[in-house]
C-alpha cells in the first residue's frame, strides 16, 4: 500500500509540473493586408475552432497565451477577407504571421489584383493625388495637376503643352504608366505632352528615384504610376459626370464615367471626355492660335475570379493644339526683335479657330491582362498591350503645302509582360518578370520637309526580379535589379557636308551606303545598347510611428531616337534640333531617404536627395539657322558628367476647421565637366493651401492657395549674336540674342470654394475655381515659348460634378 500511494505521490507532482510548462506557450504576430502590407485591425484568431479567440489591435497585432505543445489549427477571419487557416505544431512560443486577401472593402480595390504601387510596400519615396484632387483638375492637364506635389514641376510649350518634371528631369527621364501600361509615344520631344486623359485616372502616384524596377530601368527622374477606378466585386450600378466651364478660352471639358459590375466578378467600365478652348488670353493681351480640342473614350470589360481573371481595355486620346502664332519667325531679323520685344509681334482678336502651327496627335491602347494564383506559390501575370501614336505637326505653309503636315509620324509598339509574385516564403514578398517591346517609327516622306526623326525599329528585352522583406514590425528591407537590352536599327539621309564635318565618315564606316541624292548620303545606323539597373532600400519606423525611408538606386537609359537622329526644324518649339551619333547610355547613382512623421495635429516629410548621373544627355542653343520655312534658333545635343542635389519637404497643419499645408522644392543641377549650372532646372518654389472647412454648411470649404517661384539664379551664358539688317538704316549689324537670362521671380493667388448636395444616392458637387485671381503678368523660365508672350491671365472655371 505504501508503494502504491508513493507511485501516486510522483505521478501527481509529474502531471502538475508538465501541467505548468505546458500552458505557458504562445503564439503572436500579425495580421496585414496582402496587397498593400496594411495592418488589419479587428481580425478575429481562433484555435481548432474553439470560442476562445482573440482580437487583433490596431497596428494588426495579436497574441495567443498559456497554450500547451502539439499540433494546433488557427483560423483567421477578417471582414471582406478570405478566411486563412494554417497548421502549427507548437514546440514553443511562436511568431506567426498572417497576410490576407483583402478584396472587397472599396470601390477602388482589386479588379485583377491589388493596388499598381503603393508607397508602403517598399523603400521607394513617393507622393500621390487622390481622386478628389485631381477632379479640381478635369479641364487641365496630367502635369497641371502634379505640380501640386512638392519635387514636381512642369516643363512647358505655351499654355496647353505641359510635361512634368520630377526633381529636375523630364521627358524620357520620366516613365509614365497609364493602367499598367508603359506609355510610348514619342515623349523624348519637350514639346511632347503625355497622351493621357486625366478624366480617366483615380489616383496617380509618383515615385522619386528608379525604385520602381518592374515598370523600367531607365526612370532616371522618376515614375508616374496612373490607375484607373476599379469595379468593385459585387452587384452595383455607378458613375459620375464633371462639367466644367472656363472664362479663359471661353470654353471647357465635358467627362463621364460608368461601371457596371457583379458579384460573379464580370464587370464593364466607359469612360470619355471632351474639351473645348479657344484662344488663350495674358493679363494684356490675346495669345493668338492657343486654342485647344480633344476627345477621349475608355473602354474595359473583363472578370475577376479572386482565384484568376481576365481584363480587356480600349483608350483612346486625341487632341488639337494650337502653337502661339508668334513664335513663328520669318527672317534673322525678326527673331531678334521678337525674342527682345515685350510683347508678341502677332496678335488677332479672340477665335475657336486652330490654324498653323499646330499640333495634331491621336494615340491608342490595347490592352489585355490575365492572371491565376498559385496554390503554394503566388501569382502568375501575362499582359500584352499595342500602341497606335499619330503626331503631325503643322508648320506656317502656303500655296499646296498649306494644309499639308510638316511633320507626319507613326509609332507602333508592341509589348508582352510576363511576372510572377512569389509569396511562399513568410514575410517575403518576390516578383519576377520579362518585357519584350518591338516598335517601329515610320515617318510619312511625303510632307515635303526633311524629317527630323528617321525611319526606325527599336527591339528590347527586359528581365527583373525584386524582393521585399519585414524583418520586423520596424523595419523592412528591399531591393532589385533589372537588365535591359536594346537594338535600334534606322534608315536616315544626311547631308554629306554634315557627315564629314563631323567625321562620322571616318568614325562609323559601315554605316554609309554607295546611295548619293542631290548631295545626301543614304545611311544605316544601328546600335545596341546593355543596361543594368538596381536598387537597395529600408523603412525604418519608430517608436512614435515616424517613418524614416532610405534608397540608393542606379539607372541606366539609353538614348532616345531623338537625342541620336535629330536633324532638322521641331516646329512647335520653333528651333532646330540636330542629335550626336556618339551619344552613349546614361547612368545615374542616386541616393534619397524621406522622414515623415505626425505630432498632434502637425505633419510633415522631408526628402533629400543626390543624384549624379554618368554621360548627362544635354540638349542647349547652339547659335540660330535660317531656312526656306524662317529663321529660328538651334539647339544642339552633348554629353557630360553631371549632378543634381536638393531637397522636397511639405508640411500640414489641422486646427479646428483650417488645414494649411504647404510644399517647397529646390534643386541644383550642374554640368561637372564644364562646370556650368545645367539648363531648365527649375527655380526654388514654395505652395501653401489654407482650407476652411464646414461640413454642417452642406460640405462646404474655401481654399486660398499661394506659389511663389523665384528667379533662377544659376544658369549658363548660351547667348548667341546674329547679323541683323537695321530697318532705319538699312544696314548690317550685329546683336546679341538674349535666350539665357531667367525671367523674374512671380507670385500667383488661386482660389477654390465648394458646396455638395444629396439627392437620395446622388451628390452634386459644386466648384468655384479661379487661378492667377490678381492676373498676374509673369513669364515661367521652364517655357519653351517664354521668349515671345507671358502666361496666361485669370481663369475663373465653374464645375458641377454629379455622382451617381
Amino acid at each position: 500500500m505504501f508503494q502504491k500511494f508513493i507511485l501516486l505521490c510522483l505521478f501527481l507532482s509529474v502531471h502538475l509540473s508538465v501541467s505548468a510548462q505546458n500552458y505557458n506557450l504562445t503564439i503572436s504576430g500579425q495580421i496585414i493586408d496582402k496587397h498593400d502590407n496594411s495592418n488589419l485591425q479587428g481580425a478575429v484568431i481562433a484555435i481548432n475552432d474553439s470560442n476562445t479567440v482573440v482580437y487583433s489591435d490596431e497596428n494588426g497585432n495579436y497574441k495567443l497565451e498559456n497554450l500547451c505543445p502539439g499540433d494546433l489549427i488557427l483560423k483567421v477571419t477578417h471582414p471582406y477577407c478570405e478566411p486563412q487557416t494554417k497548421k502549427v505544431t507548437l514546440k514553443g512560443n511562436s511568431v506567426i504571421n498572417f497576410r490576407l486577401e483583402h478584396h472587397l472593402e472599396e470601390l477602388n480595390e482589386v479588379l485583377l489584383k491589388g493596388k499598381l504601387y503603393d508607397k508602403n510596400l517598399n523603400s521607394s519615396i513617393s507622393n500621390q493625388i487622390k481622386t478628389e484632387e485631381l477632379e479640381n483638375f478635369s479641364n487641365a492637364s496630367l502635369g497641371d495637376a502634379l505640380k501640386t506635389l512638392s519635387g514636381v514641376s512642369s516643363l512647358n510649350t505655351g499654355s496647353s503643352i505641359v510635361k512634368p518634371i520630377i526633381q529636375g528631369l523630364h521627358s524620357s527621364r520620366v516613365l509614365i504608366i497609364n493602367d499598367n501600361v508603359r506609355l510610348h509615344d514619342q515623349q523624348w520631344g519637350e514639346d511632347h505632352a503625355p497622351n493621357v486623359d486625366i478624366n480617366s485616372a483615380a489616383n496617380v502616384t509618383v515615385i522619386k528615384g528608379a525604385s520602381a524596377l518592374k515598370y523600367g530601368g531607365d526612370a532616371v527622374g522618376g515614375t508616374i504610376v496612373i490607375e484607373p477606378q476599379k469595379a468593385p466585386l459585387k452587384d452595383t450600378l455607378m458613375g459620375k459626370t464633371i462639367l466644367t466651364g472656363a472664362t479663359n478660352g471661353r470654353g471647357g471639358t465635358l467627362a463621364t464615367s460608368l461601371i457596371k459590375a457583379n458579384s460573379n466578378g464580370f464587370n464593364y467600365r466607359i469612360q470619355g471626355s471632351l474639351k473645348r478652348l479657344g484662344d488663350l488670353e495674358s493679363p494684356n493681351y490675346q495669345l493668338t492660335n492657343t486654342g485647344q480640342r480633344e476627345n477621349n473614350i475608355s473602354l474595359g470589360i473583363g472578370l475577376n475570379k479572386i482565384d484568376y481573371g481576365i481584363d480587356f481595355s480600349y483608350k483612346l486620346t486625341n487632341s488639337e493644339i494650337g502653337i502661339l502664332r508668334a513664335a513663328h519667325i520669318g527672317n534673322i531679323t525678326d527673331l531678334e526683335i521678337s525674342i527682345n520685344r515685350q510683347i508678341p509681334n502677332f496678335i488677332d482678336d479672340f477665335s475657336y479657330s486652330i490654324t498653323s502651327p499646330k499640333q495634331e496627335v491621336t494615340h491608342q491602347i490595347f490592352k489585355l491582362s490575365t492572371f491565376k494564383k498559385l496554390k503554394g506559390i503566388g501569382e502568375v501575370n501575362l499582359q500584352y498591350s499595342f500602341q497606335n501614336n499619330d503626331r503631325q505637326e503643322f508648320d506656317v505653309r502656303r500655296g499646296e503645302l498649306r494644309d499639308k503636315p510638316a511633320m507626319d509620324m507613326n509609332l507602333k509598339t508592341h509589348t508582352l509582360l510576363a511576372q510572377l509574385e512569389w509569396t511562399a516564403l513568410e514575410n517575403f514578398d518576390s516578383n519576377f518578370g520579362v518585357e519584350l517591346n518591338a516598335q517601329t517609327n515610320l515617318p510619312n516622306p511625303d510632307t515635303g520637309v526633311r524629317r527630323l526623326i528617321p525611319d526606325y525599329d527599336m527591339y528590347s528585352v527586359g528581365a527583373f526580379a525584386t524582393t521585399e522583406y519585414d524583418l520586423s514590425n520596424k523595419w523592412k528591407v528591399d531591393a532589385g535589379i533589372r537588365y535591359d537590352f536594346s537594338a535600334i536599327d534606322a534608315e536616315k539621309f544626311y547631308f554629306e557636308s554634315r557627315w564629314e564635318q563631323l567625321n562620322y565618315d571616318e568614325i562609323f564606316p559601315q554605316f554609309e551606303t554607295n546611295r548619293i541624292e542631290n548631295g545626301q548620303i543614304f545611311t544605316t545606323p544601328n546600335f545596341d545598347y546593355h543596361n543594368v539597373s538596381g536598387t537597395i532600400g529600408a523603412t525604418h519606423t519608430f517608436a512614435n510611428d515616424w517613418q524614416l525611408i532610405t534608397n540608393l538606386s542606379s539607372a541606366s537609359r539609353a538614348p532616345n531616337p531623338s537625342e541620336l537622329f535629330s536633324d532638322g526644324l521641331h516646329h512647335s518649339l520653333a528651333r532646330i534640333e540636330l542629335g550626336e551619333l556618339q551619344i552613349d547610355s546614361e547612368q545615374s547613382f542616386k541616393i534619397g531617404a524621406e522622414l515623415q512623421g505626425t505630432v498632434d495635429n502637425f505633419g510633415f516629410s522631408l526628402q533629400p536627395y543626390y543624384n549624379h548621373i554618368n554621360n548627362f544627355i544635354i540638349l542647349e542653343p547652339s547659335g540660330a539657322d535660317t531656312s526656306i520655312r524662317g529663321a529660328f534658333p538651334v539647339w544642339q545635343y552633348r554629353q557630360s558628367d553631371s549632378r543634381l542635389f536638393g531637397v522636397d519637404a511639405s508640411a500640414s497643419y489641422t486646427y479646428r476647421n483650417f488645414d494649411l499645408v504647404s510644399n517647397l522644392a529646390y534643386v541644383n543641377g550642374q554640368d561637372l565637366e564644364q562646370d556650368l549650372p545645367l539648363i531648365n532646372m527649375p527655380p526654388f518654389n514654395i505652395r501653401n493651401a489654407l482650407t476652411y472647412r464646414k461640413t454642417e454648411w452642406n460640405n462646404f470649404y474655401i481654399s486660398f492657395i499661394s506659389q511663389l517661384v523665384t528667379e533662377q539664379n544659376r544658369f549658363s551664358d548660351n547667348n548667341f549674336d546674329v547679323r541683323i539688317i537695321n530697318r532705319t538704316t538699312g544696314e548690317f549689324e550685329e546683336k546679341e540674342v538674349d535666350i539665357s537670362t531667367p525671367p523674374e521671380a512671380y507670385h500667383l493667388l488661386d482660389i477654390r470654394s465648394g458646396m455638395q448636395f444629396e439627392f437620395g444616392k446622388k451628390r452634386l458637387q459644386i466648384n468655384l475655381i479661379v487661378n492667377n485671381m490678381l492676373n498676374a503678368s509673369y513669364r515661367s523660365y521652364l517655357n519653351a515659348l517664354r521668349f515671345y508672350a507671358d502666361e496666361v491671365g485669370t481663369n475663373a472655371m465653374l464645375q458641377l460634378k454629379l455622382n451617381y
